[in-house]
């Protein structure tokens, strides 16, 4: 068996093994954090840019003019998933930085490594792909109105638009745009077709990477603050699995097959944590806490990802 056949056959127990390793090095070097923070935006698009080769582009017209599985994408993240954070964040109302925290990243839907395990788990990554434009837009546009409405108008103000834009403009645009130039040189050029080969093997690793980085990277901060933050644990873990499982009835309801209804599921429960990071980051001093809220949900969804990779498919049924 071939090594990276080999890596894609293990590659639930590789990701678990990741996450322990950069957990491991976080606490053993916790100086090691701000090198291993930089290096994750990098590994992401790099990821990222091995998904979308996988994914026929020339396609991605065609998936968005599928406006059933749009709409319920749309209501699933930004109608029914609004009312289920802010049901978990009155938990912790009485902290101002944890509410924002997790307010912060439960309201922003996943554009980025959902695509990646939807893929791994056989669901519609095409379709959602093509979704991600619009989720993109629709989060920054209505984040502000939900903070609004759950916790004033005051915060809003502490919160830059700046770092969406540049995450939509380096994890998303120029990964896509050079996956759709390499797949279109791969037509007229061995060295093209090369390229790609050797990124859809990198997969595996590269996932691997991501987990290790992020993990690594914020482990040390989040274990000295452990005791404010160990009750978001259960509430990130609720709303992982509510949500998920409010992606599967949608998709049963709106008739949607197998593979439709797991991109669904995936979107819901996944929640923009890599991407918001910088907007929690950039909170003043008293409001630091919120930064380690939202890397709290990134481990808890991280392992949730990996779990829901086995258990959506025998929810869904086949997808074929």
């Amino acid at each position: 068996m071939a090594f990276d056949a080999w890596m894609e056959r293990h590659q639930i127990a590789l990701y678990l093994l990741a996450i322990a390793a950069g957990g491991a090095v976080g606490l053993a070097a916790p100086s090691t954090a701000p090198t291993l923070a930089s290096a994750v935006t990098p590994v992401l698009a790099l990821l990222l840019f091995a998904t979308f080769l996988g994914i026929p582009l020339i396609r991605l017209g065609r998936a968005i003019t599928d406006l059933r599985f749009l709409l319920i994408v749309i209501a699933v993240n930004f109608v029914v998933a609004p009312l289920v954070a802010f049901a978990l964040s009155r938990f912790v109302a009485d902290d101002e930085a944890l509410v924002i925290g997790v307010l912060l990243v439960l309201l922003t839907p996943c554009v980025d490594y959902v695509i990646v395990f939807t893929g791994l788990a056989g669901g519609a990554r095409e379709r959602l792909l093509a979704a991600t434009p619009v989720l993109m837009l629709l989060q920054v546009l209505l984040l502000p109105l939900y903070l609004v409405t759950f916790v004033g108008a005051p915060t809003v103000a502490l919160i830059e638009v700046g770092p969406f834009a540049w995450a939509f403009v380096g994890l998303i645009l120029i990964p896509l745009c050079a996956a759709g130039i390499l797949q279109g040189l791969g037509g007229r050029h061995g060295s093209a077709r090369t390229a790609a080969s050797v990124m859809q093997r990198l997969m595996v690793p590269l996932v691997m990477a991501t987990l290790a980085l992020v993990v690594g990277s914020q482990i040390a901060a989040i274990g000295a603050r452990a005791g404010a933050l160990v009750s978001l644990v259960p509430l990130y873990a609720a709303f992982l699995a509510v949500m998920a499982l409010v992606g599967v009835l949608a998709g049963r309801l709106a008739r949607l097959d197998a593979a439709a209804t797991r991109a669904v599921a995936f979107s819901g429960a996944t929640r923009n944590s890599l991407v918001v990071l910088p907007l929690a980051l950039a909170m003043p001093g008293p409001m630091a806490l919120a930064a380690l809220a939202v890397v709290t949900q990134t481990l808890v969804e991280l392992v949730g990802m990996l779990l829901l990779v086995r258990v959506l498919p025998r929810l869904t049924g086949s997808s074929r």
